[in-house]
Order: structure tokens, then sequence, then C-alpha cells
């Protein structure tokens, strides 16, 4: 007689199963956490400081939903609310890649682990972290917000799973894509733009939070949310609001939507996960492959660049403002406090096509400072610097390559805030004296950087050496004092044109700021040229120190 055996049979080696690896994965996540909290004292203070002070705000933000529960836009607010977290989600690996040392799948690259049960116990331990706990608060704050009977109450426990699933999956699916980049040099700096990106999204909601308590309250996001609802993960959401209302059509098509979303990011996570554990990483590439695609880079718009000295110059500084950190930070910041700062006037109501001459004051003081940049390397620079003549050359060059930038920018910038405010008629006024300023503060900023340089360092978060403070204050400070004075005979034009009702002659400004911006940065630089000249040991002393 015989019989069948109906007992499993034993996992092939290399092929873990899902109720095996996903614990696994647990306790790696929870030993790597309290390791890393044991490591110092200051460490375990932010971490528990931390997680106290996003529960407190959990808690409130829990609350305020529950209070809005019945009125009339609280819908609206969730949804947008969800939106809002679920972008957070995307962005933190971008801007925060060592913030979670499971972030980074290549360091599972060597053990014989399968794509698919390896997605699924890194979804579940994600949900181990501060992140997550907010996300459930915010998810579940909404649904009691919105749910209204048997029927809305399941829909929105779907909800708040769908909700916290596709937010860690999102960060999961983002991580694994660009994890070669986040823990290279570039998404090192990356990391160093974050502190821009934060600064304006403050800015969107410090202008949110004044329309909130505008007139219309929560109706202002109605429009919004209209469209944003069919969003995934906000779909989900949206569909405890419906189900509420009787629309279980809409809310079937909701909970679908974040469904669908959901697997797409599980598969494209598993398709990038595969190829990030089987494709070969820059390190593997031969150095002529490298060189190649230098030069073929090199032969793009760079080839654009003046012959000689000039195009060396402005190549290098270009390469510094791309690969430098620093640089690039100021560069960036320049950049986007400068589009910033009309577009929040202009949105507060109080906007002036005026306010775009930020943007040129922005990247003109760029120009300050110039030989710090190079920090100790500057010595080189100062090999090939003989006579006035190479000093003025140098300081063209470096003028020059700011100028490639600023002047299409705040071209770009004061044609967007005359076009968004419709104040055409002022637009020739306020490029005039937006040139005029650039120009005053080029010629301003060489004459600075040859008369009081000083050291940037290196490393960590300072822009001055120790004991340079008072340098780099009277550098820069008065360096924008006295450029905003020699920009005053364009403004003193402008304003006498007012007084006088000579209305009509108001776009002579727009060619006499760009004559007079373009004669200010040629009579700084000629002067400024000699004294660089002269005062280089000085120079070179001053911005090695860091």
């Amino acid at each position: 007689m015989s019989t069948t055996s109906t007992a499993p049979a034993p996992a092939r080696a290399g092929t873990p199963s899902l109720t095996s690896l996903t614990p696994v994965f647990v306790r790696l996540k929870l030993s790597l956490l309290r390791n890393g909290l044991r490591q110092s004292s200051s460490r375990t203070a932010v971490y528990v400081t931390s997680l106290v002070l996003t529960l407190l705000f959990a808690a409130l933000v829990l609350l305020g939903l529950i209070a809005l529960r019945g009125n009339d836009h609280a819908a609206a607010l969730a949804v947008l609310l969800i939106t809002i977290v679920a972008l957070g989600w995307a962005a933190m690996p971008l801007f925060f890649p060592s913030g979670d040392e499971t972030l980074d799948p290549t360091r599972l690259a060597m053990l014989p682990l399968r794509p698919r049960p390896l997605i699924v116990a890194l979804l579940f331990t994600s949900m181990i972290g501060i992140g997550p706990v907010f996300t459930l608060a915010v998810a579940v704050g909404s649904v009691i917000a919105l749910a209204h009977g048997a029927a809305a109450t399941v829909v929105g426990i779907l909800a708040v799973l769908l909700v916290g699933l596709v937010c860690v999956a999102l960060a999961r699916a983002v991580a694994t894509a660009n994890v070669r980049l986040l823990t290279s040099r570039r998404g090192r700096d990356l990391a160093v733009l974050s502190g821009l990106f934060i600064a304006i999204g403050a800015q969107g909601v410090n202008l949110g939070v004044q329309k909130l308590t505008g007139p219309d309250g929560l109706g202002v996001l109605d429009p919004v949310a209209t469209v944003v609802r069919w969003l995934p993960p906000a779909s989900a959401v949206d569909a405890v609001d419906a189900a509420s209302k009787g629309s279980y059509g809409r809310a079937a098509a909701g909970l679908a939507l974040t469904a669908l979303a959901l697997v797409l990011l599980l598969w494209w996570w598993q398709r990038t996960l595969t190829t990030l554990m089987t494709a070969p990483d820059s390190s593997t590439l031969q150095a002529v492959e490298k060189d190649t695609a230098r030069r073929s880079s090199e032969r793009g718009p760079l080839r654009l660049l003046p012959a000689g000295r000039t195009g060396t110059v402005m190549l290098r500084s270009l390469r510094y403002a791309w690969r430098d950190p620093k640089t690039k930070m100021s560069w960036a910041a320049a950049l986007g406090v400068g589009l910033l700062l009309p577009i929040v006037t202009g949105v507060q109501g109080n906007g002036s096509v005026y306010s775009a001459c930020w943007a040129a004051g922005l990247l003109g003081i760029q120009m300050y400072n110039q030989f710090g940049q190079d920090t100790s390397a500057f010595w080189m620079v100062a090999q090939t610097i003989a006579a006035p003549r190479d000093a003025y050359v140098e300081l063209r060059a470096r003028a020059l390559t700011i100028a490639l930038v600023a002047v299409p920018y705040v071209t770009a910038v004061v044609i967007g805030a005359a076009a968004v405010l419709h104040q055409w008629s002022e637009f020739p006024e306020a490029y005039g004296i937006a040139l005029a300023l650039l120009g005053a503060l080029v010629g301003t900023g060489a004459l600075s950087s040859a008369l009081a340089p000083y050291s940037i360092p290196s490393d960590g978060r300072k822009n001055v050496a120790p004991g340079q403070t008072g340098i780099a204050s009277l550098s820069i400070m008065g360096g924008m004092l006295v450029g905003g004075l020699l920009a005053a005979p364009v403004l003193g034009l402008t304003i006498a044109l007012h007084v006088t009702d000579a209305h009509g002659l108001l776009w002579l400004v727009l060619p006499v700021g760009a004559a007079y911006g373009l004669a200010a940065a040629y009579a700084g630089l000629r002067i400024a040229a000699p004294r660089v000249a002269n005062r280089l040991p000085e120079i070179l002393a001053a911005v090695s120190k860091g």
C-alpha cells in the first residue's frame, strides 16, 4: 500500500520565502536603528527630539482633521494633505539619501536574494520609522473626517492601507532608481541643495496659509482638490468621501486608481532593483570611454566659448559652478530666490515688476570673492598673472561667465514678472534698472575680490574661514552698498521722468541702464586689475587660510 507525502518541499537554496525573509529584514532595521542610537548621546537626543516633535505634530494634525468632521470643505483639505505627504515621500530620498541606511539596496547585491521577496521584505521594513507613523496619522485623520456610514468606514480602512503602501513604495522606487546618483558626489551636491528647496517649499506653505486665513477659508482649496482627487494616493481618500455620499462608482474608481499606482510602483521598483543588482556601474567602465564622453561633451555648447585664456577661465568657472558644492549652492540660491521673490510678492497682491531686480542683485554678488572660491588652488592662477593685463583678462573672463547666466536669466525674470503682473508699461524702466544694478555689482565685486578676499573652507558647512568673518561682511555688505549707490543715477533718471510726467521717454531707461551697467562693470574691472597684480601674495595668503 503506497502513500503520497503531503509535506512541503524544502525551499531551494538562494530563494528564501516571504515569511522567512521579512522578519529578518525587520530585525535588521531595528538593529540598525538601535546601534545607530548607541553611537553617541547627541544622536540619540536628536532622534528622540525629532520623534517627539513628529508625534506631537501628527497628533495636532489628527485632532485638526477630526475637528473638521462634517465640514463641507474637509474633503478638499484631506485630499491636498495626502498629496503633499506623497510628494514629500517622493522627494525625501533625493535630498536626504543618508537618512536611512536601508535605502541603498546595493549593499545586498552579493546576497542570494530574488527581487520579489526582497521587495516585499523591504516594503514591510519601510513601514518602521517616524515618516510612516506621521503618514498613517494623516491618513487616519482624513478617513475619520470623511467617513460616514459602514461602507465609507470599510473604504476608509482600505484607503489607509493603500496610502501607506503607496507612499513607502514611491520612496523606495525613487531611491532605487537614483541610488547610484545619491551615493555619488552629485548626490551629495543634491543634498546640499535641499535647503533651497525647503526654503521654497516653506514660502509655498506660507502663501497657502495666508490664502486659508482669507475670507473664503477652506473654500479656496476646492478648485485644486477637484483635479488632485484623481491622483493617487489622494484618490483613495476621495473614495472615502464618495462612499459617504453614496457615489460608490467614484469610490471604487478612486481605490482602483491608488491600487493600480501601487502595482505600477512595485513593478517599476522590481525592474530598477533587478537592473541595479545585475548591471555594471560606472566604476567598471573603461577610462577611455569616460575620456571619450568628456571630449564629446566639450564639443557641444562649450565650443562656443572664446579661444585663449578667456575661454579657459570661463570653462573653469562654469565647472566650479557645476561641481563644487558650495559654489553650486550659491548659484542655486541666487537663481531660486531671485525667481521666488517676484512670485511671492505677486501672489500676495502687492507685486511689482521692480521686484525682478532681486534677480540681478543676487546674481551680481556672485562676482564677489572670486579668488576665495578657488581656495588654495588659486596659487595656480596666480602663477599665470604677471602684469595688470593678465589680471584684467582673468577678471573679465569671470565676469563674462556671470553675465552668460545673469543677463538671459534677468531678462526672463523681468519679462515673466511683467507678463504675470500685466505691467508691460513699466518693463523698460525695470529692465534698465536691473541691468544697471547687475553691471554695478559686477564692477564692485571685482574690486572687492582684489581688496578684501577671504577663504571659503572646502569642508564643513562654514562659508567663511575662522577669523575672516569681518572681512567677509565688509566685502559683501560694503560692496553691495556701493554697488547700489552706483546704480542710483539710473534710478534717479527713472524717478525724474515720472515726476516730470515725461512718461513717453521712459523707454530711454532701458538703453541707458544697459550702457551704464556695461560701463560700470568695465570700470570696476579696469580699476581692480592692477590691484590684483600688485596684491597677489596677500590675496593668496587670504584665500588659503581655510
